[in-house]
């Protein structure tokens, strides 16, 4: 099987990288190196790629498949600024990556563990440069009770297939960056009830 015939596609991504644009063009630097945690198909990283040629793009995953699935959109862009995807558990202590101008990270959170978002924000700490940011793309419980309907039932169901799985609470979420050396979150409110979470690296944790 070629690298073509690996590649995996998502709906919900050909529906948000556009509005994940317009957002990432105001808090990505124009040259640096982004790592992506939890890149699946591959697709949001060979887009990126190709809109910020200035940066390097690392993506990874754990999963073997979205591994060969990634590069084999990586070999269909054909950009230079896009790396092979590393084998990369958040929940790991030590990620094999160095330092980083910024991480990115769309729809995990509530299709893993809370430990694994813990493990974002905590690998996401020790390989940032101060100044850099944690960019988190995705649903989350608010508790300003503005949180949609739609999303409430995403998350009944999500923990009814899993009940480790589940929409996080997005204060729950700032308290524990907060915890690992960031600021407070800058919200974005994005299409279909999402969120994109900002939060820069103030400090060493």
């Amino acid at each position: 099987m070629n690298d073509a015939d690996s590649r995996r596609y998502a709906a919900a991504t050909a529906r948000n990288r556009g509005p994940l644009l317009e957002v990432l063009n105001r808090l990505l630097p124009d040259r640096g190196r982004i790592l992506e945690v939890a890149s699946g198909s591959g697709e949001h990283a060979a887009f990126f790629a190709a809109a910020f040629p200035g940066l390097t793009w690392q993506p990874s995953d754990p999963d073997p498949a979205c591994r060969a699935s990634i590069e084999g959109h990586r070999a269909a862009a054909g950009c230079g600024n896009l790396l092979a995807p590393l084998d990369l558990d958040v929940r790991a202590g030590d990620w094999p990556v160095g330092a980083v101008d910024a991480v990115f990270c769309a729809n995990m959170t509530h299709i893993a563990p809370w430990d694994s978002t813990l493990g974002l924000v905590a690998g996401a700490g020790r390989c940032l440069k101060v100044g850099g940011g944690l960019c988190i793309y995705g649903p989350f419980i608010r508790a300003d009770g503005a949180t949609a309907p739609s999303n409430l039932a995403f998350d009944e169901s999500l923990r009814a297939r899993d009940p480790a799985w589940g929409l996080r609470d997005l204060e729950a979420v700032a308290a524990a960056a907060q915890h690992e050396g960031f600021a407070a979150a800058i919200v974005f409110e994005m299409p279909a009830n999402n969120l994109t979470l900002w939060f820069r690296k103030v400090e060493t944790p």
